[in-house]
């Protein structure tokens, strides 16, 4: 990379260099990347990324998807957060992370102590004591308890435990994201079994009409008041309106299939009844979109974030193996020639020692602090992209929510004239002004209309839930008892 993270940092925000590798760096880049509603830096980042209109207040505690007011996706996403098997591995993965971490902190704050007893047959030869005599053999027991510790003089054992706990955070928002996207793909597969149920009921319609419009045409060339282009015109229309029915029907069987999977369940399943656009609602108050207040809580961002921290404190243990390395250890137990006397008086020994080491010429050590240093850099690096793209997805969601609503409010005026021209031609037709082929016609307009406003309000349902998706919804809130990067001691 051209410039480094720190460099970047450091030109953009002011930032002393002395935070680019210190616990502070974590609450540095989210100030730098999420700022923007307290104070505009150099680089003159807006306040928000939303119209006016759309800035609203956060979100409740309740899971997000209650919001849709769908009782039936309440409870195929409770159902499937119990059992999908992606969720279930990430649970694994997290406990086996935190018993790593328990491991660890064990082995840094407590010493080790081992019991050993140990029994061992010999053949000495005096002569390899230059003395004379023939060989002989003796067995010797013995019974010992060591003890042994390393003092951390450096913070290596510190540093290298933080890793450890911040490596279990980043399973614990792997997690928390695994959930969110899987409640989310359930919303999504929702949302899409209305919209072609909908259009399903549309296309058939249409195709009733289509196919009434042929038979009129056919008997219209039977007594030859058409020529026999018109029927293979309405021909055409029918076998292509059969295909889009045919299509959707496909699309159907596999957003059941997919549904079924996401619910941890086989594909062709029982599912409860199909979803439609009257069942979901679209939610009254959308979270928030101001990016310092709601940006903070998506799992991605919080597992970048905790990557970060793994590799400072990574960074840390490589310093701090430069240093010197103090070992105690101690022993006490018994010997003897047999077991009877083994804890008898003038049996006992014990041993005391310190170690004290230095490393003198090890250039391998330098290279694994340059390496460490380099790990951070590129995770920090990775954790400004992240940053970047939340902020681009929320910007790109919130604009097309903006003209969601706009096209929403046009085609629910084209469905209002449609469905009143309709009205107006059947009038006609009863008092015998027009024919049955213009009512035909007018009814496929209708149809045709409400197909696009079906589409329009599904795609409304669609990015709204893609919308609390990219903020995080609920389910990745950092814990209580976490502190924030900034309380964090080095």
């Amino acid at each position: 990379m051209k410039r480094s993270v720190r460099e970047w940092i450091s030109r953009r925000y002011s930032v002393p260099e002395h935070f680019a590798h210190g616990r502070s760096v974590v609450a540095v880049l989210l100030a730098a990347s999420l700022a923007g509603c307290a104070s505009a830096p150099r680089g003159g980042v807006a306040t928000s990324i939303a119209p006016d209109s759309l800035v609203r207040d956060a979100g409740s505690s309740d899971p997000w998807w209650q919001a849709f007011g769908s009782p039936a996706l309440d409870t195929l996403i409770a159902e499937a957060l119990r059992a999908s098997p992606s969720v279930a591995a990430a649970e694994a993965t997290l406990r086996q992370s935190e018993e790593l971490v328990a491991a660890r902190a064990g082995m840094n704050r407590y010493p080790q102590a081992d019991a050993i007893l140990g029994a061992q047959q010999q053949r000495v030869n005096p002569a390899m004591f230059g003395q004379p005599g023939t060989p002989r053999e003796f067995g010797l027991q013995s019974a010992t308890v060591s003890v042994r510790y390393r003092l951390d003089l450096t913070g290596g054992n510190r540093r290298a435990l933080e890793a450890l706990a911040a490596r279990s955070d980043h399973q614990r928002f792997q997690l928390a994201g695994a959930r969110l996207t899987l409640s989310a793909m359930i919303a999504t597969a929702a949302v899409q079994q209305a919209q072609l149920s909908a259009q399903l009921d549309a296309t058939q319609e249409i195709l009733r009409q289509q196919e009434e419009d042929l038979t009129i045409s056919g008997e219209r060339v039977r007594l030859g008041a058409a020529s026999p282009d018109e029927v293979l015109t309405h021909r055409s229309r029918v076998a292509q309106t059969r295909a889009d029915l045919l299509a959707q029907q496909s699309l159907g069987q596999q957003n059941a299939h997919l549904l079924a999977v996401l619910a941890g369940r086989e594909p062709g399943a029982t599912l409860p009844p199909r979803f439609t656009l009257s069942d979901l609602k679209l939610p009254a108050d959308l979270p928030a979109v101001v990016p310092s207040e709601v940006l903070r809580g998506r799992p991605d961002i919080l597992a970048a974030e905790a990557l970060m921290r793994a590799a400072d404190a990574e960074h840390g243990v490589a310093v701090a193996r430069l240093y010197p390395q103090l070992d105690l250890s101690a022993s006490l137990g018994t010997q003897a020639l047999t077991s009877g006397v083994l804890f008898g008086s003038g049996s006992a020994v014990w041993t005391l020692l310190a170690q004290l080491t230095q490393p003198l010429f090890n250039p391998g050590l330098r290279a694994e602090k340059r390496a460490s240093l380099a790990a951070f850099d590129a995770a920090a690096s990775h954790y400004q992209g992240v940053v970047l793209e939340s902020l681009r997805n929320t910007a790109d969601l919130l604009v097309a929510l903006d003209h969601d609503a706009r096209v929403l409010e046009e085609l629910t005026s084209a469905d209002e004239a449609a469905r009143a021209a309709l009205t107006s031609v059947q009038r006609q037709y009863a008092l015998g002004s027009v024919g049955y082929r213009e009512v035909l016609a007018a009814g496929q307009q209708a149809q045709q209309v409400r197909v696009a406003l079906v589409s329009a309000r599904a795609k409304q349902l669609l990015d709204a839930v893609a919308l609390h998706q990219a903020v995080g919804g609920t389910t990745a809130t950092p814990r209580d008892d976490e502190p924030t990067p900034k309380e964090e001691p080095r």
